[in-house]
């Protein structure tokens, strides 16, 4: 025993003990517990690892057992390699032969597990062996690598092992109609429904709850989800789902209506139904394994021109069901009758019969019931949709009087005020309205946000507190005041405010998100990520999350925090991709068929996302951004890099895979709809609608953006490498070794084209700009929108050039940039940019991380260019002719690069002293500057008002009448923190940018001793 200890990799003997005592006594499956919560205490244990390998070669598991001793070495292709040699030498034996088939499901070799899968059916004759061989047919279509022809195989191979074996399990029924559904033969899936096969739903209860979630998936996914206890909803909704897709909407409507009897709130089955009635295409259930499960609520619905008295006559058959089912639900408890009347009444003004006032008295009577829920503005923003402009104010008047008049218990009244709040927020009333008014809802929700706080006395500190939402819509009034009149109280009033909701219950994920936007606004990014961090973002939230603050953190001087976030991103994805597929051997295991498909398109999904390839180049960029002061350390980093090479295939997989964008757009604040677009930047418009009203063509266009910055980003490490190349061998005294030279140069210039046809031009249009704006011929005005890339671009024509210059070039092209023009271009932009750079406490929203992208990123690469001539032109040892060509070029090449050195060294300089200028300002005066933009008169509509009731709120603080805890966390709150928060995270920020300008000049001072 004490050997098996001595070799423990320092895992304490008391953890590793009682694993193999349970070993020892043959205790095997209390043994793999023991040692799986070994495990994950130490993940990264090879001594932990080899011992659950150990359990399960012990338990028989031999597979498993090898799957984790290879994968750890990260040798899966030789568990293949293994698993085909011994399956040739055992042809028969289905252990190795399930073993192979893991192993080509890891490697997403559908062909092969189909193969595999085939050759274990002949043997055994088993039925999941022949569904492991469908469900790697359909993962072939799904995944665009077959066709017809294949699912044609698959359902022959069904019908042949039915018309012998029959089918067992509900599982093989749903693969089995899936597989008719992608053939559209939704005929044939109905009479097999409704054959002997549609018996399998008649087994034992507790099987069925088991395999309930996979058995309902192909059925539920359109339909919603399950409702009661009801087990044969699903099948029903199966059915009417294929009669609509067959053309039977009679049928469908009747198989539809029947499931709302057995589930009235299934309000995605009443969408079905009702579009079965009118034949309308935006509402018809979808086919299996679509994209989309969501139903259209577009206004632009096609009733398949009914006519108007067969429109009259099935729309006054929806109403009678609907009542119907009122009167038998007779409870307040289900929404979903309520919602078929909107439905309805919205239907009938899409068709041109309905009437405003009818649907306006529905809604009213809908919100006097479900109107404190906070689901209402969701339920009814379609039907606001259909209500002109005029009449939405009218309904607000009337909800308002409503709630006024209200007599119910004053948690409902306080849902209400809520809901109506949103509703003004949804319609975009609020940006109609005069600023007094605006400043006046901003105290009324306030006001009420601290009168109802007594609600959440006994409140657990994770439940919402009551009224919670009153300071998120009071922030977004707030902001608008700020766009409106350019006053950086209400910014600091917002944030106040919403320091405050947390103080109070620090689970508020809205207040956060808000924050982290704020707080980008204003430069203080360190405040920022240290709200994203309190999100606690894991998981696949990462992907879906992270848009909040990775853009800006890619532009920010806050290089090793952008690197540690990068890093945990692409740590999560990359682990996911491995875990993947051990999820999907799962699941064939389990025979849970609809998930092995389900596991297969995430992962694709995830593989094609956005953000991922944005943060696979991104990372290498940043890599090479903090390896810039070192020409050694960058090349070093180049080569990890494949010298950029293998970011030179992202722009053929992005052209020949879509990339997905799973950003939820949702939960950023209405004034930064996405990544690139913030309204607060920009001037006040008079909007007469909300400014998420119509987001799908911004989304479209922020799509197709990102996708030519990713196509352009991924250009840039290789660049950056033959830039070196080419300004290196520009200096050294023998050319074109081996034609290696003018390889580089001719790959350098093939990538500035495509680089300046991402800035929309031609190669030499966009080299005559440049020359053009250095001269002054043109303004510099030409670059604003893309001025990094050109700044890029700049940069590495010049490295081009001068190597195309030399007398024996094979290029045959030259342009009149060289250094000095170069330098002047860079020069004119770092003295454009630190003159319109504005205070950044006084300004929110000065745009520093332009001015920080020129210093890490065109300075930065031209900074590794003159290192890598200094090198190149330093002595080798070698004796040269005195006197020849070369020496003369070399000389004068020289000269250029002293120049360049010192102009280099200027405008790091430069940006130097302007950070010295912001920084040296002591904390304490730019916290009372802040303090002073709220004004205490309370005569007028300037900031002030609501950090005044809070104030007001904090002093008068009752432990009995709002609880102990919240009394205290009210009295730890202090206006002046945030203040002094903001000031201080802009000076860390700063400072970041000031550390990295100064080694840079320190680089180039050392540069400047060399030559």
């Amino acid at each position: 025993m004490a050997s098996k200890f001595g070799m423990a990799g320092g895992i304490p003997e008391r953890r590793v003990r009682p694993v193999w005592d349970a070993i020892d006594s043959r205790q095997f499956k209390n043994a793999l517990k023991l040692s799986t919560a070994l495990l994950s205490k130490y993940p990264n244990s090879s001594y932990a690892l080899a011992l659950k390998a150990l359990i399960l070669e012990r338990m028989g598991k031999l597979e498993e057992a090898l799957s984790i001793v290879f994968q750890r070495l990260d040798h899966l292709d030789m568990a293949t390699s293994c698993y085909e040699y011994a399956c040739g030498k055992f042809p028969n034996n289905l252990e190795l032969m399930m073993g192979l088939f893991n192993c080509y499901v890891r490697e997403y070799s559908f062909v092969k597990q189909q193969q595999i899968a085939i050759k274990m059916y002949k043997i055994a004759g088993e039925e999941r062996f022949l569904l492991w061989a469908v469900c790697s047919i359909q993962l072939q279509v799904f995944c665009g690598n077959g066709g017809e022809k294949l699912l044609q195989l698959a359902e022959g191979l069904l019908k042949k092992h039915i018309a012998s074996h029959s089918l067992h399990e509900p599982e093989a029924l749903s693969v089995y109609i899936s597989l008719l559904e992608q053939q559209a033969k939704y005929g044939d899936a109905l009479e097999v429904l409704s054959g002997n096969l549609g018996s399998l739903i008649m087994i034992e209860v507790d099987k069925l709850r088991i395999q309930l979630a996979v058995l309902c998936l192909l059925f539920v996914l359109q339909a919603g989800s399950l409702c009661g206890n009801n087990l044969f909803a699903p099948w029903d909704r199966g059915k009417g789902r294929l009669l609509a897709r067959a053309g039977d909407y009679g049928g469908a409507a009747d198989i539809f209506q029947k499931v709302l009897r057995l589930c009235p709130d299934d309000w995605e089955c009443f969408l079905h139904y009702l579009g079965c009635l009118l034949e309308d295409d935006c509402s018809l259930p979808r086919v299996a394994n679509s994209p989309s499960s969501q139903v259209s609520t577009s206004m632009d619905c096609k009733h398949r021109h009914l006519a108007d008295d067969v429109f009259d006559s099935r729309i006054s058959r929806a109403s009678e069901f609907v009542e119907q089912l009122i009167a038998e639900v007779g409870s307040d408890s289900v929404r979903g009758p309520g919602l078929a009347n909107l439905e309805i009444e919205r239907r009938k003004l899409i068709f041109g019969k309905g009437n405003a006032n009818k649907l306006m008295e529905d809604l009213i009577l809908y919100f006097s019931r479900f109107g404190h829920l906070a689901c209402f503005t969701a339920d009814v923003e379609v039907f606001l949709q259909v209500l002109p402009g005029d009449r939405k104010k009218e309904l607000l008047e009337k909800l308002g009087k409503s709630v006024t008049s209200s007599s119910t218990a004053s948690k409902n009244v306080l849902g209400q005020h809520i809901t109506l709040f949103k509703i003004r927020e949804l319609i975009g009333d609020m940006f109609s309205l005069p600023e007094g008014d605006l400043v006046g809802f901003a105290v009324q929700m306030t006001e009420m946000y601290c009168q109802n706080l007594p609600l959440s006395k006994d409140l657990d500190i994770q439940e919402s507190v009551y009224g919670e939402e009153f300071l998120t819509m009071t922030c977004n009034v707030l902001v608008q005041l700020f766009w409106r009149k350019q006053h950086i109280g209400y910014l600091l009033e917002a944030i106040m405010m919403l320091e405050l909701g947390l103080t109070v219950r620090r689970y508020v994920w809205q207040y956060k998100i808000l924050l982290l936007h704020l707080y980008s606004y204003w430069n203080a990014l360190p405040l920022a990520y240290e709200r994203y961090k309190s999100l606690d973002v894991k998981n696949i939230l990462l992907e879906t999350v992270s848009h909040h603050i990775l853009p800006q953190m890619l532009t920010s001087p806050l290089l090793v925090d952008a690197d540690d976030l990068l890093k945990g991103y692409l740590r999560f994805m990359d682990e996911h991709f491995k875990e993947s597929a051990d999820l999907t051997f799962l699941a064939y295991r389990h025979r849970n068929y609809s998930k092995v498909i389900e596991f297969v398109q995430f992962k694709e999904r995830l593989q094609r996302s956005s953000q991922y390839l944005t943060a696979k180049i991104e990372g290498s960029i940043l890599h090479l951004k903090r390896k810039a002061n070192s020409i050694e350390e960058a090349e070093s980093a180049l080569e990890s890099l494949n010298y950029g090479s293998d970011f030179l295939d992202v722009s053929n997989e992005i052209q020949s895979k879509k990339l997905t964008f799973n950003e939820d757009l949702q939960l950023r604040p209405w004034w930064t709809p996405s990544y690139d677009k913030n309204y607060l930047s920009g001037p006040y418009e008079d909007m007469s609608h909300h400014p998420r009203e119509n987001p799908r063509n911004e989304v479209k266009e922020a799509e197709a953006k990102v996708t030519r910055t990713i196509e352009k980003r991924s250009l840039l490490p290789r660049l950056i490498y033959l830039s070196i190349q080419c300004a290196s061998s520009s200096v050294k005294g023998n050319f074109n070794v081996n034609g290696f030279d003018s390889k580089v140069s001719s790959e350098l210039k093939s990538l500035l084209e495509c680089y300046a046809n991402f800035l929309g031009l031609c190669f030499q249009d966009a080299a005559e700009l440049v020359i053009g704006v250095s001269c002054g011929q043109k303004s510099f005005e030409v670059f604003s929108s893309n001025l990094i890339d050109w700044m890029n671009f700049a940069v590495f024509l010049n490295a081009w050039n001068l190597n195309s210059r030399k007398p024996n070039s094979s290029d045959g092209q030259a342009f009149a940039i060289n250094w000095q023009v170069l330098c002047s271009v860079l020069e004119q932009c770092i003295s454009a940019k630190i003159s319109s750079t504005r205070p950044l406490l006084s300004s929110p929203g000065t745009d520093l991380s332009i001015l920080i992208q020129l210093v890490t990123e065109p300075l930065s690469w031209h900074g590794l260019i003159i290192q890598s001539c200094v090198r190149s032109s330093l002595p080798s040892g070698k004796k040269k002719k005195k006197g020849g060509p070369s020496e003369h070029s070399n000389t004068q090449l020289s000269n250029e690069i002293k120049n360049s050195i010192s102009s280099l060294y200027g405008m790091i300089d430069q940006v130097i002293k302007w950070l010295e200028e912001q920084t040296d300002k002591p904390i304490d005066g730019n916290v009372d500057i802040l303090l002073s933009s709220l004004a205490r008169e309370q005569n007028d509509d300037a900031p002030g008002k609501v950090v005044k009731i809070l104030e007001n709120l904090v002093s008068s603080v009752n432990d009995i009448e709002v609880g102990e805890r919240i009394s205290q966390a009210l009295r730890s709150w202090k206006p002046a923190d945030a203040a002094r928060k903001i000031v201080t995270a802009q000076g860390t920020a700063l400072t970041e940018f000031l550390n990295i300008c100064e080694s840079k000049a320190k680089v180039l001072q050392a540069l400047k001793l060399q030559i």
